[in-house]
């Protein structure tokens, strides 16, 4: 399977947050930092070399934003990656260098670790979960089950290990799920209400659990059906009526997704994949930051 390219939000976006981030770990001031490398003293203007080396392996996501933590602390700060985002890494291999002020390096240096062993967690649960499927049409999808905060940077680090984005937020696409259904009265009272308000050109799902409400999305021209937690015979019968029915309706299904069971599910013929367990249910890569030289 060819991965997409992943896309880095701007910075302009991003640095607000990586700003609060810092605000949040040094407070008033890094007491240590700033006790050893007094101001005015030749400690204070030492300049260190570091390296970044992972401590297990995985896949390498995060670096740019690491290096940018970095840049907002001390612009004069040189990170350069050593290994390309999505790209595995070994237990013991060097990832990064940098070189700049003891003050910068030690100051951010747990912000900007936190950030790329989060990542790189995210990244190399969903290499495991795309690898499963590599070889068939379907896709891997993540969802808007992510941490407050982190969306921007987890559904990155997504799309680094090989899945595709889904919507961003609610503002990104329609997906009348149950609930909705419920509130509504029905699939086709949702599609007819919703088709009435949302611009052009955004696209509608409906969540579906039966072949009875496969039937319904499928009358009322839905663009995306939703397969939720259907058994797998179940699933087949629905993604063969839906073919017979529109060469133009995507399909996706979801619930019970796990590293055991997505390969039998691509096997029924779905377009997509989503599930939240390469982001709920990642651990954190280990990585450690270790002087060099000063």
């Amino acid at each position: 399977m060819n991965y997409s390219t992943p896309v880095l939000p701007p910075f302009l976006v991003l640095d607000r947050s990586l700003q609060d981030w810092l605000l949040e770990d040094i407070g008033r001031g890094d007491r240590t930092t700033q006790s050893l490398l007094l101001a005015g003293t030749p400690q204070g203007h030492a300049i260190g070399v570091a390296k970044w080396v992972a401590k297990e392996d995985g896949v390498v996501a995060g670096l740019p934003i690491a290096a940018r933590v970095f840049y907002l602390l001390d612009q004069f700060v040189t990170f350069k990656a050593l290994a390309l985002e999505g790209r595995a890494c070994q237990k013991g291999e060097t990832i990064a260098e940098m070189q700049g002020s003891f003050d910068a390096l030690l100051t951010g240096e747990r912000v900007a670790l936190n950030l790329a062993m989060r990542l790189s967690g995210i990244a190399t649960m969903t290499r495991k979960y795309a690898e499963k499927i590599e070889d068939l049409p379907a896709r891997l999808v993540d969802t808007r089950k992510t941490t407050p905060g982190l969306r921007l940077l987890e559904k990155y680090a997504s799309q680094v290990g090989g899945a595709v984005n889904h919507r961003m937020g609610l503002d990104d696409a329609v997906m009348i799920k149950d609930n909705h259904i419920v509130a509504a009265g029905g699939i086709g009272v949702a599609i007819a209400q919703v088709r009435a308000h949302i611009p052009y050109p955004l696209s509608i799902e409906v969540e579906t659990e039966s072949l009875e409400q496969v039937e319904e999305a499928l009358q009322h021209k839905a663009d995306i059906i939703m397969l939720d937690n259907m058994p797998l015979d179940l699933m087949r019968n629905a993604v063969q009526k839906i073919r017979q029915s529109s060469d133009r309706t995507k399909i996706e299904a979801s619930g019970n997704v796990t590293i055991e069971t997505i390969r039998a599910i691509a096997e029924t013929g779905v377009d997509f994949i989503s599930s939240s367990a390469p982001v709920t249910r990642s651990p954190w890569l280990d990585l450690s930051m270790r002087f060099v030289k000063a």
